[in-house]
C-alpha cells in the first residue's frame, strides 16, 4: 500500500469510535458518526468508496438500512447511478419482497420494492460494516430475485474475525476500507 493511501486509511480508522456493549452486552459497536461530523473525512470517505467502482457501469447502489444510506447515496451520486434502499419490514410504501437472515446477535428481515430496478441492472451493494455477512447475503438474494446482477460490494469496515466476506458472491468486486478485529 502506498504511503498516501496508508495515511488516508489511518485517518479514517482514527475517526471510528468504539462503543462497548452496544446494542447488546458483548458487542463492540463501530460508530462511523465521527466520519460524518468532519467535512474532510466525510468527503474523503465518499471519494475513496467510489474510486474502485468508477468505469464499472453501475446502474444502482443498494444501501442497507440504515447506516448504508449515509454513504450509499453519495456513492450513487459519485458513480452517476441511482440509489435503492433496502429496509426493515414495514418501512417501504409500495409492494415489496423480503428475506430473513441471521445477524451476529439474532435474526432479522430485509425488504426491497418489487419495482426497484429493471431486469439485468448492474448493482453495487453498500453498507457501513460487514460482520457475519448475513445482511449483505440477504441483499444479494433480493437483488437476484428481482433479476439484478451484483457486480460489487462496498464496505467501510470489515470485522475480519467474523469472516462475513466469505458469504458474498465471489464473482463480484469487493472493496473494504478498514479491516478491524
Amino acid at each position: 500500500m502506498d504511503e498516501v493511501k496508508q495515511q488516508i486509511i489511518t485517518l479514517l480508522k482514527d475517526n471510528i469510535r468504539k462503543i462497548p456493549d452496544f446494542p447488546k452486552p458483548g458487542i463492540q459497536f463501530k460508530d462511523i458518526t465521527p466520519l460524518l461530523q468532519n467535512a474532510d473525512t466525510l468527503e474523503l470517505t465518499s471519494r475513496v468508496l467510489a474510486r474502485p467502482f468508477w468505469r464499472k457501469d453501475i446502474d444502482f447502489v443498494i444501501g442497507l438500512e440504515s447506516r448504508g444510506f449515509l454513504f450509499g447515496t453519495q456513492l450513487a451520486e459519485n458513480l452517476h447511478a441511482g440509489f435503492v434502499p433496502i429496509r426493515k419490514p414495514g418501512k417501504l410504501p409500495a409492494e415489496t419482497i423480503s428475506v430473513t437472515y441471521q445477524l451476529e446477535y439474532g435474526e432479522d428481515q430485509l425488504e426491497i420494492h418489487k419495482d426497484a430496478f429493471s431486469d439485468g441492472a448492474r448493482i453495487l451493494i453498500h453498507d457501513d460494516l460487514i460482520a457475519t455477512g448475513g445482511s449483505a447475503k440477504a441483499a444479494t438474494q433480493l437483488v437476484e430475485e428481482l433479476g439484478g446482477k451484483v457486480v460489487g460490494y462496498s464496505f467501510i469496515i470489515e470485522l475480519a474475525a467474523l469472516e462475513g466476506l466469505k458469504k458474498l458472491n465471489n464473482d463480484a468486486q469487493t472493496e473494504v476500507l478498514l479491516s478491524l478485529d
